[in-house]
């Protein structure tokens, strides 16, 4: 694991924002050897405790997460985001381009599982609520860049939006689409509003995976 110190967006006396890299999980798990609970020691950055995540991202989604470096902020923190007051854009490439240049998805969501196959998310008329909007605002050939900003925060909700929503699954997802090639999924942004204190706001550079996608910062 590189330093992730290098990866710190934004940080002051309550809160620090990661750009959390493709492939590393938030919390450990049995298909995972390392997570990033082995490096938060390294973020303490002279505070006594050791910062927490307020939220998750998927192993596979790389971008902006939010840790908290107190117990009061964090309580803030996780309520801002149950109330869904926290802003969050991602930007994804799709396999295909949707139907319409933009919209929002609105599909309830409710999770399955089997021996066989595993855990998922799927479509469920009486699942949990989700919405999403989205705007496409790049193509090459077959492919789209997406535009992504979540109303509310399902597990998987993105992905399973684009897969079941648009009929475009994320590239390279590997539950939801084909799974070939890094999954392109990136948290772009990320703004959290505080009662007595600036917003925390933060942006995290597209990753090289987009790049090498045909895809850039221009126009985002």
């Amino acid at each position: 694991m590189h330093d992730i110190r290098d990866r710190i967006l934004f940080v002051d006396a309550e809160a620090i924002v990661i750009d959390k890299p493709a492939g590393l999980s938030v919390h450990p798990g049995p298909a995972t050897r390392e997570s990033l609970e082995d490096a938060l020691g390294e973020l303490r950055l002279g505070f006594l405790r050791t910062p927490a995540p307020v939220h998750r991202l998927d192993r596979d989604t790389s971008g902006c997460l939010l840790l908290s470096r107190n117990p009061k902020a964090h309580k803030r923190f996780a309520r801002t985001f149950e109330e869904g007051r926290a802003e969050k854009v991602y930007i994804a490439v799709l396999e295909g381009i949707p139907a319409a240049e933009d919209g929002v998805v609105g599909l309830a969501l409710t999770k399955i599982s089997s021996p066989e196959s595993g855990w998922r998310m799927v479509p469920d008329p009486s699942g949990r609520p989700a919405q999403t909007e989205y705007a496409v605002i790049g193509r090459i050939g077959e492919r789209a860049l997406v535009r992504f900003r979540p109303r509310t925060g399902r597990t998987h909700q993105i992905r399973v939006h684009a897969a079941a929503g648009l009929g475009c699954p994320v590239a390279g997802d590997p539950v939801y689409g084909d799974g070939v090639g890094p999954t392109l999924l990136h948290a772009l942004e990320l703004r959290v509003p505080r009662e007595s204190k600036p917003a925390i706001e933060a942006r995290a550079p597209l990753p090289r995976p987009f790049a090498e996608a045909g895809f850039d910062d221009a126009g985002l």
